[in-house]
């Protein structure tokens, strides 16, 4: 008996030594993405400050899980505030800078936004969160009518000009909208259609899209919409509200960074 455990596992030992090491971890839906370069803007860390934490996450693993490169950026400047997130009210004696609260999810590989050159990457993604509409827009101030930081503004046009791949997920479709009239994205549901599953609280936001001119497609939050006109992939992520069934959220930012990734080209 014992002999026959030391075989099996002496077999197996030697069965795994003649794979490929990537067949060990590679999933289902790889892809040949492995010279493809990706720039990721953040706006700072934490959802309601910041960029969400499990966007960016979700972002990091999927990109990494198709094996492309990439680079992380957040502008260098102050935040419009620091919110408490134990129980998300401003902090009054606290000011933030977005590039080094950034460096956080970055593990400190971050770089100025204003460094960011269209003609070294593929694509470009912006996960979402209410930095979004705080640091690297006026959007919580002024809505439809809201100014972008001007290095964002240049980014989105010259990716857009260049017809490389823009990946957008929660709130950051609204920076898209405002200097891109005419493009299609998703915000998922657009009224509070609460299920046991979760909610749409922010559901406002896609008329304001609409109202910068956009088409607003209605999709689930394990879904994205690839705009193929315009390359522009966008998918919900958490302007849907769960409590517990966050890989729903998970697959949806996956199949936003699939098809950009198939965008590119490479």
């Amino acid at each position: 008996m014992l002999l026959s455990k030391a075989l099996l596992a002496r077999n197996l030992a030697t069965s795994l030594k003649k794979q490929p090491a990537c067949l060990m971890h590679q999933s289902g839906d790889w892809g040949n993405w492995g010279h493809t370069n990706v720039a990721i803007v953040f706006s700072g860390s934490g959802c309601w400050d910041g960029t969400d934490t499990h966007e960016a996450a979700y972002t990091l693993f999927h990109l990494s899980n198709y094996g492309a490169k990439f680079q992380m950026y957040a502008p260098n400047q102050q935040q419009m505030h620091v919110i408490d997130h134990t129980r998300n009210q401003p902090m009054s004696d606290d000011s933030r800078n977005v590039m080094t609260e950034s460096a956080r999810l970055a593990r400190g590989k971050i770089q100025d936004l204003s460094r960011l050159d269209v003609n070294s990457f593929d694509a470009v993604i912006f996960p979402g969160g209410f930095g979004i509409t705080k640091n690297l827009s006026s959007y919580n101030n002024d809505g439809k009518d809201c100014k972008l930081n001007n290095d964002v503004e240049r980014i989105l046009k010259d990716f857009h000009r260049a017809r490389k791949p823009i990946g957008l997920s929660c709130t950051s479709p609204i920076l898209a909208c405002r200097v891109l009239p005419g493009i299609e994205v998703t915000m998922g549901h657009e009224r509070d259609e609460s299920s046991r599953w979760g909610r749409w609280p922010y559901y406002s936001m896609t008329q304001a899209v609409k109202n910068m001119g956009a088409k607003h497609m209605i999709r689930e939050p394990f879904e994205a919409h690839v705009d193929e006109k315009n390359r522009v992939v966008s998918t919900p992520a958490f302007m849907w509200e769960t409590d517990y069934h966050y890989h729903y959220i998970f697959d949806g930012i996956g199949n936003m960074v699939k098809h950009v990734l198939r965008m590119s080209g490479k």
